[in-house]
């Protein structure tokens, strides 16, 4: 029993051996559970977020497991940072195999009480990101005649949302993103599919009051709200050697909206 517990260890750590993943806003919550998970399955992981603190406490806590990790601070929504970004990992691995598109922010309120302010926070950071972070490291995968992006999107950009217009507008956005890279590169051999999470256990839900989280629930058939850990999976599944699916959305929601 026991070799056969070490056997399927080692064959989950083989998945992406020797591939380099970079996770935007992967200091906390979901962004990290990702890099650990990739971590599991072999790759090299870059850990990018735009805390400073953050991003190098989780980075040398994760190389203390044993995990071969670099961690780089990037303002996603600066072109020069993201470039400087790719540049020091192409330069540290030589290569960029996997891109999860994760850094996002709310600035929740109802559509007549927006801000521009609010509005283009959200538009700025959970998509036109995906667009500056995406390009440079295209034009690596597409050298390398490989790739696999995978965007975190969101059930709110599918189905909308009460008070969330800039977040729904932006993870929209998102989704007609991934199709249309799927299709612009598939010829490279890169996929490009996006994860819509539901109601996931983060600091962001943490913050909601007892009631809104329990009105939530009742319409969720698994009765419980998600973890960070069941969108990692969903990533594990989209950055593996699935190359016939690309532009698609998986919507991980514990059965929301059916």
């Amino acid at each position: 029993m026991t070799t056969n517990v070490m056997t399927e260890k080692e064959n989950e750590k083989c998945k992406l051996k020797d591939q380099v993943a970079i996770i935007t806003g992967s200091g906390r919550g979901i962004g990290r559970s990702i890099a650990e998970a990739l971590l599991r399955a072999g790759a090299k992981v870059v850990i990018s977020d735009i805390n400073e603190e953050t991003c190098n406490k989780t980075a040398q806590e994760l190389k203390e497991h044993g995990g071969e990790t670099l961690g780089l601070v990037c303002d996603v929504t600066k072109s020069a940072s993201v470039e400087a970004l790719v540049e020091q990992v192409v330069k540290e691995w030589g290569r960029i195999d996997i891109l999860v598109n994760n850094a996002g922010i709310t600035r929740d309120n109802l559509m007549m009480r927006m801000s521009e302010d609010e509005w283009q926070a959200v538009i700025d950071t959970n998509l036109t990101s995906a667009f500056k972070v995406s390009k440079p490291i295209l034009k690596v995968m597409s050298k390398q005649r490989s790739g696999r992006i995978i965007n975190i999107a969101s059930t709110t950009g599918v189905h909308g949302n009460f008070g969330q217009v800039n977040y729904a507008a932006a993870k929209a956005g998102l989704i007609g993103f991934t199709k249309t890279i799927a299709i612009e590169y598939a010829s490279r051999n890169i996929t490009c599919n996006a994860i819509a999470p539901g109601f996931i256990d983060t600091d962001m839900t943490r913050k909601l009051s007892e009631e809104i989280i329990k009105g939530i629930l009742d319409k969720v058939p698994l009765k419980r709200m998600g973890t960070p850990d069941d969108i990692a999976n969903a990533v594990l599944f989209f950055a593996g050697p699935a190359a016939y699916v690309t532009g698609q959305v998986l919507e991980v929601n514990g059965g929301l909206y059916t």
